[in-house]
């Protein structure tokens, strides 16, 4: 079994809760349109926002990491589907159960996204992993193949084609996704595994990685309401003013690399208490994601959780913090008894197919 790095299972933990952050914020409706006015509760959720938009690529930035030198294992690629299918066919039956969602609401659209997920887009981040996932095999051969130079010169094309041309161009280019697909996805592992192979030396210094990771996001921040400020005037460049907070912004992507290497030149051990409950907790980071972001449920915890309440605007990041919390810890504990029970099964099983051999092996002697 591959030891894991505690600092890097932190990073998992953290990326999670930040995803929870950036749902809680646009679901609960609390990011105001940019080109509308708003009030001092829409700057901190932007703000948030900037701080969390990240999350995304770190996740990827993650798994390409370790997968360019672990590889691809069918049974991860079974073992993601099942745990998919768990909270996609699942969810719905007790929704309906507790009135929450009504029989008429179940089409058969909603049956299709709830049989085939990755097919569906019901969850998009799991059908961009997947073909990222399939594809790993190659792209880490590849990867390992080339040069440095050519491995280096490859992802500066692709970042130019995918990232740079849509982070400096004031206009809304049709083949960007945002980053929302496989491509971006094979982009981010490409430099994940040229960090893994050569590293990036002037961002493997702790403190550095940290203020780069911190003057990004202020930037992400800081253009985006520039930018907004023009349009208010002019009505110009309404197209360009979210582009910082799409994944494959520029900005968006240095931040991720910066908030890695920041919590890779973490110290932490996993023989104490800390390191213990984050080794523990680690694994079942993406069970939280498949529960609050079901179809059936993104748009309705926000709200159960007073997202829209009436409050004081500097109420917002501690309420918000304590919410995306409170949905992390039930998510965690949610996925850990799927965990426990497809453990049971798969024991129960091996048990099983042991019988039917050890019973095969007396027939054959009788």
């Amino acid at each position: 079994m591959k030891k894991r790095i505690v600092s890097i299972e932190l990073l998992r933990i953290l990326a999670m809760m930040m995803v929870v952050m950036l749902h809680y914020l646009s679901k609960g409706e609390l990011l105001t349109s940019l080109t509308q006015e708003f009030g001092a509760g829409a700057y901190i959720a932007w703000l948030m926002e900037a701080f969390s938009i990240v999350a995304v690529n770190v996740y990827m930035l993650i798994s390409g990491y370790f997968l360019v030198e672990s590889g691809f294992k069918m049974r991860r690629l079974a073992e993601l589907v099942c745990q998919v299918l768990f909270y996609s066919l699942l969810i719905p039956p007790v929704l309906l159960a507790a009135g929450i969602l009504q029989p008429r609401q179940v089409t058969v659209y909603r049956l299709l996204q709830y049989v085939f997920p990755g097919q569906m887009s019901h969850y998009w981040f799991i059908t961009a992993y997947l073909a990222m996932y399939l594809l790993s095999p190659v792209l880490a051969a590849g990867a390992k193949a080339l040069s440095r130079t050519q491995l280096r010169n490859t992802i500066l094309l692709l970042l130019l084609f995918f990232s740079v041309g849509k982070s400096v161009l004031p206009v809304q280019l049709e083949n960007d996704n945002l980053g929302y697909d496989g491509l971006w996805f094979i982009c981010v592992f490409l430099v994940a595994a040229y960090m893994r192979l050569y590293g990036i030396p002037f961002l493997q210094k702790g403190k550095r990685a940290a203020l780069f990771y911190l003057g990004s996001c202020v930037l992400i921040y800081g253009f985006t309401m520039g930018v907004r400020l023009f349009y208010l005037k002019t009505g110009r460049l309404g197209n360009f003013i979210h582009a910082p907070y799409d994944y494959n912004h520029i900005l968006n992507l240095f931040a991720a690399i910066s908030l890695f290497y920041a919590f890779s030149g973490l110290k932490l051990s996993g023989d104490r208490l800390p390191g213990k409950v984050i080794l523990r907790i680690a694994p079942y980071t993406l069970g939280v994601y498949l529960l609050h972001e079901h179809v059936e449920l993104r748009a309705l915890w926000p709200h159960w959780l007073g997202a829209d309440a009436e409050y004081s605007s500097w109420l917002l990041a501690p309420r918000a913090l304590g919410c995306v919390t409170a949905v992390f810890t039930v998510g965690i504990l949610v996925d850990m008894a799927r965990g426990a029970a497809f453990h049971g099964i798969e024991k129960a099983g091996e048990k099983l197919l042991r019988k039917k051999e050890n019973q095969e092996e007396k027939n054959d002697h009788i």
